[in-house]
């Protein structure tokens, strides 16, 4: 199975070593960020620093002053690497030690964006605005994140991109000094949660045949046995209509499903329009489930493998767990990218790699993706060439 490592820039830059080191995984490729959102990150091996703080969002290149002049919302540059264009100086010494790139761009997360744009974020049936969570039924923030997308995956020297948060974020999100774990909210409840009431969102639900303030009025009602401990653990689309009424849950997603496949058609078609040639390869981090939000954005998986070139599917967990997000795309043609957390202190498991690995196969993946080779122990990385080695028969 051909492999790819997740990556930051910093993780390079300033590090000769870096790149000779992850060829020495057995990976082939690296996906390396070119547009990521706000973190605190460990860097166990880099010579001249173990923590990086960014920020906030932003691009790690210069973004092309001409596309963005005079526009409302624009990428954020970076100062926490040093350099003109750490994503160019950082791809240019990985494919010296013979690895191809690909370039990781974060789209609908920008906790900045959300701060000093306030109304381009979801707001939720409280009333309450999620800054990390842009609204993507708003054309000023569809506009700008597909011209984001097509400027930060065209990178020089980039063969591919992986298009991650392609479609609605919500109310899950790692935030800084995080304190919303008193009440468990099963999936069900976060999809209620992660329901937008922007005003592009309500006349969105109006044209469904819905009323946005009967509708917001349900999803409080809803979520009430929730916030009294009780119906917490619904989980899956049942569990949403469980909690809302299916009519309702149904005419919600439908409006929201529409949506997430306008921007994911139309980021797909403006990278394939600015690359520099057909085999440029273009794949979403996906979740074959429709109503789900985050990272792995969902999908259905036949609309999103006739859009794009390919998934990147969350691995990492049991077999079942595996069966049910690879199991949707059996018979479907496009890349299957199993992505497996590969750094322990973080739930990976880098012990059982090549035994994950190799249930995925089984059930259709031909790719891995490896998170994360920045982020992970040198017992961790020991593990990983040690799997690789064993999928090839090594």
């Amino acid at each position: 199975m051909r492999a790819s490592a997740f990556l930051y820039p910093w993780d390079v830059v300033g590090d000769p070593e870096a790149p000779g080191r992850l060829a020495g995984l057995g990976v082939e490729q690296v996906t390396l960020a070119s547009a990521y959102h706000s973190t605190r990150a460990l860097t166990p091996r880099h010579p001249g620093h173990r923590i990086v703080t960014a920020e906030h969002a932003a691009v790690l290149y210069p973004p092309d002053a001409t596309r963005w002049k005079g526009r409302e919302l624009s990428p954020y540059a970076q100062s926490w690497v040093p350099g003109e264009d750490p994503y160019a100086e950082a791809a240019d010494a990985l494919a010296g030690a013979g690895l191809q790139v690909h370039s990781w761009v974060v789209l609908a997360h920008n906790s900045r964006l959300g701060a000093e744009h306030p109304d381009t974020s979801v707001v939720n049936a409280y009333g309450d605005r999620y800054p990390w969570a842009p609204c993507i039924a708003q054309p000023a923030v569809h506009a700008y994140l597909v011209d984001l997308a097509a400027e930060a995956a065209v990178r020089p020297g980039a063969s591919g991109t992986e298009l991650e948060s392609c479609g609605w974020y919500g109310f899950g999100h790692l935030h800084a000094h995080d304190k919303t774990a008193g009440v468990g909210l099963g999936d069900a409840a976060q999809y209620l949660m992660s329901l937008c009431f922007c005003p592009d969102c309500r006349a969105g639900y109006a044209s469904v045949g819905l009323d946005p303030d009967g509708l917001g009025a349900a999803v409080r009602r809803a979520l009430e046995p929730v916030w009294a401990g009780q119906g917490s653990a619904e989980s899956g689309w049942s569990g949403v209509g469980a909690l809302l009424g299916e009519d309702l849950a149904d005419a919600t997603l439908r409006w929201r499903t529409q949506v997430a496949r306008g921007l994911q058609e139309a980021a797909v078609a403006a990278v394939r329009a600015a690359a520099p040639g057909p085999d440029f390869q273009v794949l979403l981090h996906a979740d074959p489930a429709p109503y789900r939000t985050g990272a792995n954005v969902g999908t259905d998986p036949a609309h999103i493998l006739s859009t794009a070139d390919g998934v990147v599917l969350p691995c990492t967990g049991p077999d079942p767990a595996r069966e049910a997000v690879l199991g949707p795309y059996g018979g479907l043609s496009g890349v299957l990218a199993a992505n497996f957390n590969v750094v322990s202190g973080m739930g990976g498991s880098p012990g059982t790699l090549a035994r994950d690995a190799a249930h995925a196969a089984s059930l259709g993946a031909g790719e891995l993706r490896l998170y994360h080779a920045g982020l992970a122990s040198g017992p961790d990385l020991s593990a990983v060439t040690d799997a690789l080695s064993a999928l090839r028969g090594g």
